[in-house]
């Protein structure tokens, strides 16, 4: 895992963006892994703004995100599609019918398999876009004492990570308790991983991602298994580096 530290978050999103624009350059028919949550929006911003300015163009490409609340349709204002469209896909040229994201309505475990599939028949992931939760999880794969989650599944979600997104509803109680999401296998099949992390209160989690052990009790540790993962922080995510 190689770490790159910018002053502010603002460079950290401006390297992102760039990161994103080289993989389009390269490939326009890119498939990337997308996530939710504060740190990416300012990233989805510029992304915005370059599109806009026609120096990118994400007219070939497709998405697929991390993961979406149980329970919550795609119009409900705090889903994770809706998120997308509001911060992203309604202001770029992207085929919307090529944005996936899973879906947290009907038989979950069946979502999760097929979601899986519809990766693998995409040909994969090539640049993997993550955040990181106070406690280490990516996507909503949480710390566990066991094992790490490979495939794609439902997951209940903990008391920090209900309370840390406890601020996007209108009380912690609307939070809903359990999650779709890709899981650790299906990141680490991503050709490239882009994480991004700002803020004090990632610092322990980011620490420990990048020097401790690869245990599940800190998922984003499995991320030093992958031969191409990139990490951008900003200099109170790197304190304790």
């Amino acid at each position: 895992m190689r770490y790159f530290v910018f002053n502010t978050p603002e460079g950290v999103a401006e390297a992102a963006s760039m990161v994103f624009a080289s993989t389009l350059y390269q490939k326009p028919d890119a498939v990337f892994g997308l996530a939710t949550g504060s740190t990416p929006v300012d990233t989805y911003r510029r992304l915005i703004a370059l599109n806009a300015r026609g120096l990118i163009n994400f007219g070939r490409a497709r998405s697929f995100n991390l993961d979406e609340y149980a329970g919550l349709a795609p119009d409900h204002p705090c889903s994770y599609r809706r998120f997308m469209d509001d911060h992203l896909f309604d202001h770029i040229n992207i085929d919307k019918a090529l944005t996936f994201v899973p879906s947290g309505i009907g038989d979950l475990e069946q979502n999760a398999a097929e979601y899986d599939q519809i990766i693998e028949r995409a040909g994969g992931i090539d640049l993997q876009l993550l955040g990181i939760g106070h406690n280490g999880h990516i996507g909503f794969n949480e710390p566990d004492e066991r094992a790490f989650a490979y495939r794609a599944s439902v997951v209940g979600l903990t008391d920090s990570t209900i309370e840390a997104n406890a601020r996007f509803f209108a009380n912690r109680d609307e939070v809903p308790r359990r999650a779709i999401t890709l899981g650790l296998g299906g990141i680490l099949c991503a050709r490239r991983v882009l994480l991004l992390a700002t803020g004090a209160g990632k610092a322990r989690a980011v620490a420990g991602a990048i020097r401790g052990p690869v245990t599940p009790m800190n998922p984003a540790s499995i991320l030093q298994l992958h031969g191409d993962v990139q990490c951008l922080l900003d200099r109170e995510a790197a304190a304790l580096l």
